[in-house]
């Protein structure tokens, strides 16, 4: 039988291993979108999906990047016709983004290549080591939702 796991230790493992999924990520995403999109771009289409007419500011918080860095980000993505920067017709000196089709199109092909590919990873696992796992990211899944707020 297992010891009981601690919250520390929780906070330990996952401190620990988010930043290496994420390297296996980067790495399949370059592997297998060689010159389409980078992760920080990646991501960004990801916010703009779930929060569409987010500000700038938005997007730089949720990437965790400076405004300017976060607006030369965004201005590659408008250049690519992958975003549109609009008025906000409410607020005349507030722009927001949004994806354009081609975005969300490129958006779903980032997403299913990625996708396959991490699942040919996971194809060595056992159902029973899947629905852990799967049961685990669900948990990680409604702790991050505490902060993913636009």
């Amino acid at each position: 039988m297992m010891p009981p796991v601690t919250p520390q230790e929780c906070a330990r493992l996952v401190t620990e291993m988010v930043p290496r999924v994420m390297r296996l990520i980067r790495a399949e995403m370059r592997r297998h979108q060689p010159g389409r999109l980078s992760v920080p771009q990646f991501r960004t289409l990801v916010f703009l999906d779930r929060h569409p007419g987010a500000s700038l500011s938005a997007v730089a918080e949720h990437l965790g990047v400076s405004r300017p860095t976060a607006s030369a980000l965004v201005g590659r993505l408008v250049q690519r016709g992958l975003v549109t920067r609009e008025v906000d017709p409410a607020e005349r000196r507030r722009v927001v983004l949004r994806l354009t089709p081609a975005g969300r199109e490129n958006l779903e092909v980032a997403r299913r290549r990625t996708q396959a590919s991490l699942a040919s990873h996971l194809a060595g696992f056992s159902p029973g080591e899947l629905a852990v796992l799967a049961e685990g990211l669900r948990l990680l899944e409604r702790l991050s939702g505490e902060v993913d707020q636009p």
